[in-house]
């Protein structure tokens, strides 16, 4: 029962790692993007996102992509057996949400909900801007009630996130 979680910043990388993890292991994902918004960037309700994800977080196995705690809480964080935090300098977000952007424009990427292509949106830059003041606080607030059986790595480089595919793929999960 492997149960991974991923987060961290818009723009860090952590949905390609979740994917490479998906390569990597084989397991279900869950991108909560996907699940939470609407065609034409319509975000849903927390309740219905708690009601999609409820069932699929009380699987035995996943790897799941996003943050989300102001709408699910921890129910994911809770079921989790490892933990994978993208903890880039701000720069580094805003540049890969910038890259997304120019090499996705106008196309839904496949962790998103379908009717959201990828589009140049001043709120989202204004979340990475932001994230290490509004929302680290918070998601670090969460991990604080984590069991001692619970893995957790903190990445402050893409690499590091890179190595431990390479660790994975070589070793396994520990």
């Amino acid at each position: 029962m492997v149960r991974i979680m991923v987060c961290g910043c818009s723009g860090s990388g952590k949905s390609t790692f979740a994917r490479k993890l998906v390569g990597c292991l084989g397991l279900p994902y869950i991108s909560i993007d996907a699940h939470y918004w609407q065609p034409g960037w319509v975000p849903g309700t927390h309740e219905a996102l708690r009601e999609r994800l409820a069932p699929r977080y009380a699987e035995d196995a996943w790897i799941s992509d996003g943050n989300y705690f102001g709408a699910l809480g921890d129910i994911h964080l809770r079921r989790a057996t490892h933990v994978y935090y993208f903890d880039l300098p701000r720069w580094k977000s805003l540049s890969g949400g910038f890259w997304r952007i120019a090499n996705q424009f106008g196309k839904v990427r496949p962790e998103m909900a379908p009717g959201c292509p990828e589009r140049l949106d001043w709120e989202f830059f204004r979340y990475i801007w932001t994230y290490n003041t509004e929302q680290k606080p918070k998601v670090l607030e969460h991990f604080k009630t984590m069991r001692p059986d619970q893995h957790f790595l903190m990445f402050q480089t893409r690499q590091q996130a890179d190595a431990e595919i390479i660790r994975i793929t070589r070793e396994g999960l520990r």
